[in-house]
């Protein structure tokens, strides 16, 4: 049992373990006092300290040479002044300090007390109970000169508690979640000392900085997700998004992966439009009348017109009278046009000069022949055809027929299965898809962007681009694409990213097939 009693305490108290990239200081005091009847000759007092980085320890050894101490006596009130000595106080070894009372032992007595420092301790990383180890040489009576006091050890102890937890940015939110196109926006959140912000959004070229608890982006044209991104002390990033719906969009290109609803879509600069109708759809030219629709390529099951024309000017016209069809010149002529075949099953017809086209008949159908003998198909002029069907010349052609008001394409003869309609273009309609697996780039932890190839649609300006994201998996992450970007003839750019915080790898997407499809639409 030692002479002298001693007390730790801390500060601040109880002390707080250190946390990975955040460490813990504080200081430790050990009271000595003694609370007995009598005065005690104290010589020294040696403290040592646990080191490591476990529960019951103190600190580490790398930082056991940083921490600073200091000893302070002081004696009963009425002592007269300087009558009682200093206390030096050292490191003994690698893990213990000592305090000495030069020139020999203190008289301590009841009411006399001494504080000995330890100061910038940076604490270890488990929590726990940390046991100092007290050695003391001190007696009742003094020593003979040269020799110490008796020695006795004490035990006291601290806490260290568990790291308390940092808090995090939240409260990410707009002052308007429905705006109209142009609408001045402002974002807020709840900003926290010691983080630093930026926001992303999609068409932003980088990150923005940000600071205030508050910022106010470009105006959206479209629905815009925001992403703000905190970064703490420890360099540990948190993300916070939030959507901002637009009422009235611009938009660059649209995707449905369902349907499109709505009664009517309008040009952005005259007033042509698109009308939906509960029987089919009507085009509109600027004037209110019928509009052309003009297109690449059309497949259809069947076509119901007044009239069908070239594309140039001068070209002919085919018109539909009750029960059958007439080719015109050009339109507006009542000049009869020409009607050019591969073949038309007949016996033959032979024009009355040389060299001129041959009609041939053979069984249930007529030939046309650029002249007689030859084995090139001609061309047939008429006012009209008549007739049930036109077939191709070899077996498994495709056949049309000439149903009441219009015409009708099969797949081939006798056949119940609708064929197929090639054009070149159809109103400047194409589509396609990225290669399924490849061009993904990643842009951050759980995001990625790539560059979709669209020059095989031959576009010669930007078009209307509307696409979807496609794969064979991973679709259990809340995964969002972005408005495209970097919009070109033969290309655009879109930006994915996984909301759910959960990290996008490129060997998931190579893995599950990720790909954009899309559709293009080329305006006049």
């Amino acid at each position: 049992m030692t002479m002298l009693t001693y007390t730790v305490l801390t500060d601040p108290a109880p002390l707080e373990a250190s946390a990975a990239g955040r460490p813990s200081t504080g200081t430790v005091y050990l009271l000595v006092t003694n609370t007995g009847q009598q005065a005690a000759y104290w010589s020294t007092t040696t403290v040592t300290v646990p080191i490591g980085n476990g529960t019951g320890d103190l600190t580490l050894t790398s930082n056991f040479n940083k921490i600073k101490t200091k000893g302070e006596y002081v004696p009963r009130p009425g002592t007269p002044p300087g009558t009682r000595p200093s206390v030096n106080v050292q490191r003994q070894g690698s893990n213990a300090v000592q305090a000495t009372a030069p020139g020999g032992p203190i008289h301590f007595r009841p009411g006399d007390y001494m504080v000995l420092t330890l100061e910038n301790v940076t604490v270890a990383a488990k929590p726990g109970l940390a046991v100092l180890t007290v050695t003391e040489n001190a007696g009742r009576t003094k020593p003979k000169p040269g020799s110490l006091p008796p020695s006795s050890m004490a035990a006291v102890a601290l806490v260290k508690t568990t790291p308390k937890e940092l808090p995090t940015p939240r409260d990410f939110r707009p002052d308007k979640a429905m705006v109209d196109a142009g609408d001045k926006l402002t974002l807020h959140w709840e900003e926290i000392a010691g983080f630093g912000y930026e926001i992303t959004y999609p068409g932003a070229p980088q990150p923005v900085p940000v600071s205030g608890g508050s910022w106010s982006p470009p105006a959206p044209k479209r629905a815009t997700t925001y992403i703000l991104t905190a970064t703490g002390p420890n360099k540990q990033q948190h993300f916070l998004t939030t959507t901002v719906q637009v009422r009235n969009p611009e938009l660059e290109t649209l995707t449905a992966t369902t349907e499109i609803k709505t009664p009517r879509v309008q040009g952005t600069a005259t007033n042509w439009g698109l009308t939906i109708t509960g029987t089919g759809a009507e085009i509109s030219n600027g004037s209110g009348g019928k509009g052309p629709l003009t297109a690449g390529r059309a497949v259809f099951n069947g076509v119901l017109t007044e009239y069908v024309e070239g594309p140039n000017s001068g070209e002919g016209v085919i018109t539909f009278p009750q029960g059958g069809v007439k080719i015109w010149r050009t339109g507006g002529s009542d000049d009869l046009g020409t009607l050019e075949a591969s073949g038309v099953l007949a016996g033959w017809v032979e024009g009355p000069n040389s060299g001129e086209g041959v009609i041939t008949f053979p069984q249930g159908g007529v030939k046309v022949w650029g002249a007689g003998g030859s084995s090139d198909p001609g061309i047939l002029y008429a006012d009209g055809v008549a007739a049930t069907y036109v077939k191709g010349l070899n077996p498994g052609e495709g056949d049309i027929t000439f149903a009441q008001g219009g015409v009708r394409v099969w797949r081939n003869r006798d056949s119940n299965d609708a064929g197929t309609l090639y054009a070149g273009k159809v109103n400047g309609v194409a589509s396609g898809r990225s290669t399924p697996s490849y061009g993904w780039r990643p842009t951050g932890w759980n995001s990625f962007d790539i560059d979709v190839d669209t020059s095989a649609a031959g576009f010669t300006k930007s078009p209307i681009y509307l696409v979807s994201f496609e794969g064979g998996g991973g679709m259990h992450h809340d995964l969002r694409i972005s408005g495209v970007y970097n919009v070109t003839a033969t290309s655009f750019s879109v930006y994915l990213i996984c909301r759910d915080d959960m990290p996008l790898t490129l060997a998931e997407a190579e893995r599950n097939g990720w790909h954009i499809n899309w559709v293009g639409y080329e305006t006049p």
